[in-house]
Parts: C-alpha cells; structure tokens; sequence
C-alpha cells in the first residue's frame, strides 16, 4: 500500500472496491472542477505523479477546457495531459485531442513527436514520476514553431505545451482546430482503466493558473470534487484531497485508497507560497 507521507489509506472501503470498473469505456474517473469561469485566454497547472502505475493499463491525468465562440456558444472541448500507456516505449505518452459541442474528434495539425501507436492526439513522450510537469492550453498565435497544415477560415489553433520544470524544456504536442475563440472553465482529472485493486497510483495538482481575455491573471481558489458514481461504473476506492507540506503543496487524486472526502466536496486549493 501507498508510503508516501501524503497519501491516505485509513478507515473501512465499501462499494466496489476490485475488479475492472464495467462502465461503458471501462474507465474509473475523478475529477477536480476549478471555480473559474470564462472568457479566458489560456489555462496552466502543474502535474506531478507521485505513485507511478504498474500494470499494463491506461491512466490518463489531464487538464481540459472548454471553447466557446465570440457569442457565447459552446465549441467542445479538449484535454492535454499525461499518460501511462502500455502501447508507448516505456508506457509513457502524452495526449492532446477532443470532441466537438456537437460530437466528433476535433482535427488538429500533425505533431512534431512521433507516436508509436500512430495516433493523432497521442504522441510519445518520455515523462518521469517524480518530475513537475506544466500542462499549458494556449492558442498558437503567432507561436514558433507553426505546424501544418495550419487552421482553416474560421477556427482557431489552440496548443498543448508540455514543460519539464527540472529541465526547463518545452515541448509543442499539436494545435486543435476549433471554431471557439476563448476557453470558458477548466477541469483536472484522472481517468484510470485499471481494476479497482491494482496497487494505488497517485498524481499532484499544483499552481492552477488562468488568463482573461482582458489580460488579467486569475487563480481558482478553490476545486469541486466529483467521482464516477456506482452506477456509472466508477470505484468507489479512490479520493482526493489537499496536502500542504514540505514534499508536496497541491490537491491529490489517488487511487486503491480509503475515500475520506465526499463527493461534491469544495476542497480549498494549497499553492505554494501561500501565508
């Protein structure tokens, strides 16, 4: 079970707690809404994994947004993030797609990375547990390098740059093609294709940041709680919760572990540097 000083694994589980989650893409998924509300311009958090996986499952730790055109009107919605994928040399992956409003992958440019799988949205990238990593949804703008084939009339290129904060590196995955022009909210989640009782996995969220389409910067406080109900297929074993300490400041998502905080819970968001 989890070492770590920040995970938690206290008290008695109940509900489905083994075996594969039957739900329809046989996925278990949490999630952390942000109380921040549009029009924005871009979105940013940082993400480390703190108990890598070990099973030969997909877990995908992402940031979405959601587009909406100059009127208001909803345009999908798309999420950048990393995945432990068992398709990638070494089961790691990075993954940048999404659906139109109406449904529909979303079309984007070709990604400067390779993938193994020779998928559009998934590309191969060589993550490392342990590692800060900063999720950043942007639009491309006049960004270098451009990617091809570039937006057709009427859309706009919006990007998923992966930053190593140990290395400094950068790393452009594609552009989406969207006919929304700001980002209206944002979301991080887990979504774990694993059974219930594989041994526990556990990511950080840390630093979320957004900025208006005025130019102002602006900091959620605060992140609802939500969790794959039973009857969607979801386990009932996994949590989330704020930790404030040496090692890690941020809101945990963890899996194959006692749930302590409730669903719908408004958990106040740790950052670093806070009084």
């Amino acid at each position: 079970m989890p070492t770590w000083p920040w995970s938690r694994d206290r008290g008695a589980r109940s509900g489905r707690v083994s075996g594969r989650p039957p739900s329809a893409n046989g996925a278990s998924s949490l999630h952390l809404r942000w109380d921040l509300e549009g029009p924005l311009a871009e979105v940013s958090v940082e993400l480390r994994v703190l108990e890598p996986p070990t099973t030969a499952r997909l877990y995908f730790w992402a940031l979405q947004a959601d587009f909406a055109d100059s009127a208001g009107r909803a345009a999908g919605g798309a999420h950048c993030g990393l995945q432990w994928h068992p398709g990638h040399a070494d089961s790691t992956a990075a993954n940048w797609g999404g659906y139109h409003a109406g449904g529909g992958e979303l079309p984007g440019s070709r990604s400067p990375l390779p993938s193994k799988m020779d998928n559009a949205n998934t590309r191969d990238f060589a993550w490392r547990a342990g590692t800060t990593y900063r999720l950043w949804i942007h639009p491309a703008g006049e960004a270098a390098p451009q990617l091809p084939p570039g937006p057709p009339p009427g859309t706009t290129a919006w990007r998923c740059t992966i930053t190593d904060l140990g290395s400094g590196e950068a790393t452009v995955l594609r552009d989406l093609y969207v006919q929304g022009e700001h980002l209206t909210g944002a979301i991080v989640w887990s979504e774990v294709f694993a059974r219930c009782d594989d041994p526990s996995v556990s990511v950080l969220w840390s630093q979320p940041s957004g900025l208006t389409t005025r130019g102002d910067r602006v900091t959620p406080l605060r992140a609802s709680v939500n969790y794959q109900s039973h009857a969607d297929g979801g386990c009932a074993n996994t949590n989330s919760f704020p930790v404030d300490g040496a090692e890690a400041v941020g809101l945990v998502q963890q899996t194959n572990c006692s749930r302590e905080t409730p669903q719908g819970t408004m958990l106040a968001w740790p950052r670093r540097g806070s009084p």
